[in-house]
């Protein structure tokens, strides 16, 4: 059994239109979904089985608020085997479940000094720095993809809003994209700095090209928990990123469900 058939078979009550991509820090979303059917990924041929700390490879069907949800729990990322389409195959399958739009979360180092670690940032645009493609060897016109507002501006704008009425500082940037798993150099840092970029990680930009080439609208956000090589002296570990993302994923989750529960349905948006 492929893996549409598999989730609409254990729940068929479910019709999701956000698709979610957990990263660090940002697991507790989970804790807010109502009517919640989990399907570990082992049961989902093509979905990615993660090999990092602090990801549970679970997709979570189910509500935030009244918005019908799909939530992957785990991500595949391009330092795990060097293939960067590694998530093409499930946000197909959440492409065919109905979703229409993705929403990304990644954990990120910061590159600017009035974003400190514990903060959130709203994804603006990226850097491709490895410049690999998940869309190489796919035949067809519809490859090359028009990647300006990529990071759909009515749906950052609409973020914005929610954490302002909440009281949430959102910083908006840049994100720079390093294929991993190694850490940046300070050299590589700075020059992300001198590229524009606002902050730094290694996940991301691939799935938001799949889901451009889907014809998914995209939002995305960053929880910072670091600053870049070199910007400080913390010594940066993934043991590090884990500790900094589990003391402020109750924040980062509660803001990013009250944004999910308020996002559009195409018809419903201006234009």
């Amino acid at each position: 059994m492929d893996a549409l058939s598999t989730i609409t078979q254990r729940a068929p009550h479910i019709q999701p239109r956000i698709a979610v991509v957990l990263g660090s820090g940002w697991g507790g979303l989970t804790n807010l979904i109502t009517d919640a059917v989990q399907i570990p990924y082992t049961d989902l041929p093509g979905f990615p089985q993660p090999t990092v700390a602090g990801h549970s490879a679970t997709l979570w069907l189910g509500k935030i608020g009244l918005q019908p949800v799909a939530v992957m729990s785990g991500r595949a990322h391009c330092y795990e085997t060097g293939a960067v389409d590694g998530m093409a195959e499930p946000l197909r399958v959440l492409k065919s479940l109905g979703c229409h739009t993705l929403v990304q979360t990644n954990a990120a180092g910061s590159l600017r000094l009035d974003m400190p670690p514990q903060s959130l940032m709203l994804i603006s645009d990226h850097l491709n720095m490895p410049q690999r493609s998940p869309l190489v060897g796919t035949a067809g016109n519809e490859r090359f993809v028009n990647m300006v507002n990529a990071y759909d501006s009515e749906l950052k704008s609409l973020a914005a809003l929610i954490a302002k009425a909440q009281g949430t500082i959102l910083f908006e940037g840049v994100y720079a994209w390093f294929l991993g798993p190694q850490f940046e150099t300070p050299a590589e840092i700075r020059m992300a700095r001198l590229l524009g970029a606002d902050a730094v990680g290694m996940s991301t930009v691939p799935e938001t090209i799949l889901a451009r080439h889907l014809g998914l609208r995209v939002l995305a956000l960053s929880f910072i928990t670091n600053f870049g090589a070199g910007m400080s002296l913390e010594e940066l570990s993934h043991a590090h990123t884990l500790q900094q993302a589990q003391a402020g994923s109750a924040k980062a989750s509660r803001l990013l469900a009250d944004i999910i529960s308020v996002l559009p349905f195409p018809e419903e948006t201006a234009g």
